[in-house]
């Protein structure tokens, strides 16, 4: 098997983040909405291991998929699914679950990697990382490995945020739970589940909520003072496509009660990913279940709290259709227009008040939404929205 080793000594600067190579895209015509338009490219080979890391992959079998055969001398990095910016150009991602269930991936080990897009090449580099582990055991119930390291048959996680000193908060789907980790990737203390939904991994059984569908997207407030955390999917006797946002209060550890409705444009959708934008508005990632030709609708949205038309939800306001990105001098010798047609999308930031960075989840080897029948790569992309933000300061200048 030709594998990529994902090695990086030095940590890359990224200088074309906050001045897109591309300029801002012409208004749209009145008929239809303005267009985001694509503004650099990089991505990661989808076969790039942690060198000399474990053995990973051993409940797939030996059948090959997308080509590829597992299961893999070392621990692959793929499945993006959340992402942190940092001050340097890089960026911390985590990969959630593994291999999509609790039964294929007890020998997936969960990590933060960083990773360094060099838009001038194309490529990404992995510069860093740590494992997860629970030395301490604040996690409740038991974990895989006696060395208290955690895998993917023991949490989902499934979105991040980074506090002010340092720590992240993470999201997780199988309680739902919200649990707290150190900078060394070390649990802080015990997870803390949704009260009154449960998914069916949650050990206090009676499951209200689909598998996969807890905490997808978790953000913080500007002010660092609440988490707000939105489910993938809707709670049993809720109406059909909402999503609960929740309101955790950092402080007190603990959900205040508080929360807003968001509505799917389809009940079938799902979101991917979650990013405040100001105390009130967050972006949103909104998805289908559909892949390459076969996707239909990947879009970033702009929700507001306030509900302005009272409707009891979020009010929201396409900002991006990641179908249909324009790409008039071909970044990344992409086509113009450009499509994001991956089946799961799973990160978004703001790195200024009209830029964003996507990446998707290429849930290896699984996915094949740019190429049928080989393993998506992990994409990295920047593109710039149509209008400003007018973002709260602190969201932009936050590291």
């Amino acid at each position: 098997m030709r594998r990529t080793l994902a090695v990086g000594l030095t940590l890359l600067t990224v200088t074309a983040l906050a001045t897109p190579t591309v300029a801002a895209p012409e208004a749209a015509s009145q008929k239809g909405p303005k267009r985001a338009t694509l503004t650099n490219f990089a991505s990661l080979p989808a076969e790039t291991y942690l060198p000399g890391s474990e053995p990973s992959g051993a409940a797939l079998g030996t059948t090959p998929i997308n080509g590829v055969t597992p299961p893999f001398a070392d621990q692959p990095i793929q499945g993006f699914s959340g992402l942190v910016r940092n001050s340097d150009g890089t960026f911390d991602v985590i990969s959630d679950n593994g291999y999509g269930t609790k039964a294929n991936s007890a020998d997936w080990l969960l990590r933060i990697n960083r990773i360094a897009p060099d838009f001038k090449t194309g490529k990404v580099d992995v510069v860093g990382g740590i494992t997860l582990t629970d030395p301490d055991g604040h996690i409740p119930f038991a974990l895989t490995r006696p060395d208290r390291v955690i895998t993917g048959a023991d949490i989902d996680i499934e979105s991040v945020t980074r506090g002010a000193d340092g720590t992240y908060w993470m999201g997780d789907e199988f309680g739902p739970y919200l649990l707290h980790f150190d900078r060394a990737g070390r649990v802080m203390a015990p997870p803390v589940p949704l009260p009154g939904v449960r998914a069916p991994e949650n050990p206090a059984g009676n499951p209200n909520l689909g598998g996969s569908k807890g905490f997808e997207g978790i953000t913080q407030s500007p002010d660092g003072k609440t988490l707000n955390a939105l489910l993938e999917g809707t709670v049993a006797g809720d109406e059909p496509g909402t999503l609960r946002l929740n309101e955790f209060d950092i402080a007190s550890n603990a959900f205040t009660g508080k929360k807003w409705l968001y509505q799917l444009e389809d009940p079938a959708f799902a979101i991917g990913d979650a990013i405040a934008v100001d105390s009130n508005r967050l972006l949103i990632i909104e998805r289908d279940g559909g892949q390459g030709d076969a996707a239909k609708h990947k879009k970033v949205y702009l929700a507001d709290k306030r509900d302005r038309n009272r409707d009891g939800k979020l009010d929201k306001t396409l900002v991006a259709d990641l179908l249909d990105l324009a790409n008039p001098k071909h970044v990344g010798g992409n086509a113009d227009p450009f499509r994001f047609p991956f089946v799961t999308i799973e990160d978004v930031t703001i790195l200024d008040d009209r830029t964003l960075a996507i990446l998707n989840d290429n849930n290896f080897p699984s996915s094949s939404g740019r190429t049928p029948g080989k393993p998506d790569n992990n994409e990295f992309i920047t593109i710039r929205l149509a209008d400003n933000l007018h973002a709260d300061p602190r969201v932009l200048r936050r590291r």
